[in-house]
């Protein structure tokens, strides 16, 4: 994909590197003009594609963690995570259910709210 993603731990790397997550996760491609991402084909794998999908949402709650975010937004962001695990855990149904709750997109919209309010140079101006 040719990413060059930063390492560092300052707001505006972190920035980079969830955005990116987020996008692999939730809407790294087409299918019949719906985005999909890898979260959703991930979990079409029983069990393991649910963790890996769990650890991967995790991630981003992590990151949310070391930016500050306050304690009632990481939890509304666990429970994100938990309630698509969940429910995404569920044979056929749960399969379905991933394809329209995107928890990953959820969460970096509280985080992107909680950038542009304590780091807005961290803003990024999408044309």
């Amino acid at each position: 994909m040719g990413l060059d993603l930063p390492l560092g731990s300052d707001p505006a790397a972190v920035r980079q590197r969830i955005e990116a997550l987020e996008k692999v996760l939730e809407r790294s491609f087409s299918v019949a003009g719906q985005p999909v991402g890898l979260d959703a084909i991930v979990g079409l794998v029983p069990v393991a594609g649910d963790v890996v999908s769990a650890a991967l949402g995790l991630y981003l709650v992590w990151e949310a963690r070391n930016l500050g975010i306050s304690k009632f937004k990481l939890a509304r962001m666990l429970a994100n995570v938990g309630f698509d695990t969940a429910v995404g855990a569920i044979p056929v149904a749960g399969d379905l259910f991933d394809f329209v709750f995107r928890s990953n997109s959820r969460n970096l919209k509280m985080i992107r709210r909680h950038l542009d309010k304590h780091h807005p140079h961290t803003r990024i101006i999408e044309q």
